[in-house]
């Protein structure tokens, strides 16, 4: 089955060009079906890149999934354009109202900021209050799941000593999880980061359970007791590319920035890098849809019941 995407969105001919089943809206308001409803709130700069990384992920499975695009009214995107940003995007006072099978909130490159100094933090507040409500599923990436466990159980990051960046091997804690239906033992998976959270700080909350981690990068994935708040700390979306588009811009820039991490064959950053988390990621956001959100949530959204569980905010 397809996804759903405005035809002019920039995603939808990358998309089509990797002959991934998209649809637009015209024809999409022809079909008889329940389509999965699904939110990405999109705090990264690149948002047309992150989109098209999202959107091959979730058109991977069988299923009709209908997409919303959010952005944070209290904050200007300086690397994306206007135009696309009033074409494809809806604010949250404008969704705010609406009930969602699955929201995704992405990462945004601003770790080193305390969470109160980032200027759309009580905007993104209010976000994740109303995800309790408003969503049956939602999945928070790397600095999202950061912010989402520090506002709903106080769970503190800490500065590193050096940015964690590169490809990392993980192992699999709850093999059982149905978000991890199908893994094997292990799994690569690209982080990007300046900050982490800490397994010490996440087993004393009785309601979150560790999935994966990693030797090298630490915690990776995190779930709450009702298998509905997902915290991934590194980036299953990111394509071949990423990692060394964010190594060469570093190093044009002058920055000091290492080598990522077991990216390069051979450490060699001319050397293509090998793309050994594709299969994982698919998996992973397959089985989100299909098993943590299609076979569970409401066929009609307004039998929505809250995530009561959750945090100190409820």
């Amino acid at each position: 089955m397809p996804i759903k995407i405005p035809n002019d969105l920039p995603a939808f001919k990358a998309l089509e060009k990797e002959r991934i089943f998209v649809i637009p809206n015209d024809r999409a308001e022809h079909q008889d079906i329940r389509a999965l409803s699904i939110a990405i709130l999109n705090l990264m700069p690149d948002k047309i890149t992150t989109e098209t990384q999202l959107l091959r992920l979730l058109s991977n499975t069988p299923l009709h999934v209908d997409i919303e695009l959010i952005q944070m009214s209290s904050h200007v995107s300086k690397n994306t354009s206007q135009e696309h940003m009033l074409a494809f995007y809806k604010s949250f006072e404008e969704v705010k109202d609406n009930r969602y099978d699955g929201l995704i909130i992405t990462g945004a490159p601003i770790e080193l900021l305390e969470y109160e100094q980032v200027d759309y933090w009580e905007e993104l507040c209010r976000v994740l209050d109303w995800s309790l409500t408003h969503v049956y599923s939602t999945i928070h990436i790397c600095w999202g799941a950061q912010a989402a466990l520090y506002y709903h159980y106080g769970i503190p990051k800490y500065p590193l000593d050096n940015k964690m960046f590169g490809n990392f091997k993980h192992h699999i804690e709850h093999p059982e999880s149905l978000i991890l239906k199908g893994f094997g033992d292990v799994f690569h998976c690209p982080h990007s980061r300046h900050t982490e959270v800490r397994h010490e700080d996440i087993v004393k909350v009785s309601d979150l359970t560790i999935l994966a981690e990693s030797y090298e990068a630490g915690v990776q994935l995190v779930c709450d007791s009702s298998e509905r708040l997902f915290f991934q700390l590194g980036h299953w979306e990111y394509d071949r590319e990423t990692l060394a588009k964010e190594y060469f811009r570093d190093v044009r820039k002058g920055q000091k920035i290492q080598i990522p991490y077991n990216y390069f064959p051979g450490n060699d950053p001319y050397q293509q890098p090998i793309f050994n988390w594709s299969c994982s990621a698919n998996l992973l956001y397959s089985n989100w849809l299909n098993y943590c959100v299609y076979q569970r949530t409401p066929y009609d959204l307004a039998d929505l019941r809250p995530i009561i569980e959750a945090g100190n905010n409820i």
